[in-house]
C-alpha cells in the first residue's frame, strides 16, 4: 500500500549550541590530554546520548567531589557551579576544567556585581535546576532572592525596594519571563536589570523558530531530555502558538504512534542539548510510515563559537 504523504517542518536553528558543542569538545579534548577516565561532575549536558557517547569515550560521571579520585581531572558542567565546587576541587588537588557555558558565567558576575554594590539580587529562574543552583551558589546564601513565576514577583517583599537588581536563568520561556520582570518594574521602577538579556540566544532562536512553524502543524516533535530546560520550553511555546499536540521525546523509539496518527503536516525541532543525528533518527522513523516532503524553515542563522579553557589550549 501506498505510504499516506507527510509535509515534516524542519525548525532552523535547532539542537546544539555554542556552550553545549564547547561542553562537549571540553570532555573529548580533555581525554586526549589527559587520557581516560576524565570525570565529570553531574551531566555535561541535559542528554542522555551524549552522556553514553562520552562514557564510551572514557568519561566517568558523577554526583559530588568525594567521588572523584585525587589528582584526577574533573570537568564542571555546562549550567555552571556553585563557588564551593571549584575550592572543593583545589582543596583536594583535582585538574579542575570549568565547562561553564559563558553566557551562564555572564550571570554569574552580574550578580556579584550587583551584591557588591549593595543590591538584593532576585534570580528569575526554577529551583532545583542546575543552572539555578550554581548561580544561588555565587553569592552567600539569603544574598539572592529566587522568583519562579508571576506570582511570586507580585508577593515578593524586598528589604530595600530601592536597591534591587534582577538576573534570569538563561533558558526560560521569553514570553514568561517578559511578563515576570514586567510585575518587578511596575513594582520596584529603580530595579536594576542585565545591560544586556540574560536568556540565550540558543534559546530565544529556537523558541522564535518554533513560533513560526507551530501554527501550521498537526503535532510539533521536541528532540530533548525531560530534564533539559529549554527543550521543555519548547514544547510550552509550540502549544501556546497553536499546536495543541507537542510532545518531547528523546529518541525515535520513545514516540507513541498513536498520538501521531492521521498527519498532514508535523514540525520537529530539537533542544539546545539534542545532537542532530537524532533529529534524522526521527525523520527515518515517520519515513517509515508515511510520504515524507521536509521542509527546512530557517529563521535566522548562527555562528556564535566559544573558546576552549586555558588549561586546554596547548592540547
Amino acid at each position: 500500500m501506498a505510504k499516506p504523504p507527510l509535509r515534516i517542518l524542519l525548525a532552523s536553528p535547532r539542537g546544539f549550541c555554542a556552550g553545549v558543542d564547547r561542553a562537549i569538545q571540553i570532555v573529548e579534548v580533555a581525554l586526549r590530554k589527559y587520557g581516560a577516565p576524565v570525570y565529570v561532575r553531574h551531566e555535561i549536558v541535559h542528554n542522555r546520548t551524549v552522556v553514553e557517547d562520552l562514557q564510551e569515550q572514557g568519561a566517568i560521571f558523577v554526583d559530588e567531589l568525594d567521588q572523584v579520585p585525587q589528582g584526577a581531572p574533573v570537568v564542571f558542567s555546562a549550567h555552571g557551579v556553585p563557588k564551593a565546587v571549584p575550592a572543593d576541587a583545589k582543596e583536594r588537588k583535582l585538574i579542575a576544567v570549568d565547562a561553564t557555558c559563558p553566557l551562564v558565567s555572564k550571570v554569574h558576575r552580574e550578580a556579584e556585581r550587583h551584591w557588591q554594590a549593595g543590591r538584593e539580587v532576585v534570580l528569575i529562574g526554577h529551583a532545583g535546576h542546575p543552572e539555578v543552583i550554581g548561580t544561588l551558589g555565587q553569592l552567600p546564601e539569603g544574598a539572592i532572592h529566587l522568583i519562579e513565576d508571576v506570582g511570586d514577583a507580585e508577593t515578593f517583599v524586598p528589604r530595600d525596594a530601592g536597591r534591587l537588581a534582577y538576573s534570569t536563568q538563561t533558558t526560560l520561556s521569553v514570553e514568561e519571563t517578559v511578563q515576570i520582570v514586567a510585575v518587578l518594574r511596575r513594582r520596584f521602577p529603580q530595579i536594576a536589570g542585565p545591560h544586556r538579556e540574560d536568556i540565550c540566544y540558543a534559546t530565544t532562536n529556537r523558541q522564535q523558530a518554533v513560533k513560526q512553524i507551530a501554527p501550521q502543524c498537526d503535532a510539533m516533535v521536541v528532540l530533548g531530555a525531560p530534564n533539559s530546560s529549554n527543550s521543555v520550553r519548547l514544547v510550552e511555546v509550540a502549544k501556546t502558538s497553536g499546536c495543541a499536540n507537542a510532545v518531547l521525546v528523546q529518541r525515535a523509539r520513545e514516540m507513541d504512534w498513536s498520538k501521531l496518527e492521521a498527519l498532514r503536516t508535523v514540525g520537529i525541532t530539537a533542544g539546545a542539548s539534542a545532537p542532530e543525528r537524532i533529529v534524522q533518527e526521527v525523520i527515518d522513523a515517520f519515513a517509515e510510515r508515511y510520504d515524507v516532503k521536509i521542509e527546512e524553515v530557517v529563521t535566522t542563522t548562527e555562528d556564535i563559537r566559544f573558546r576552549l579553557p586555558r588549561v586546554l589550549e596547548d592540547a
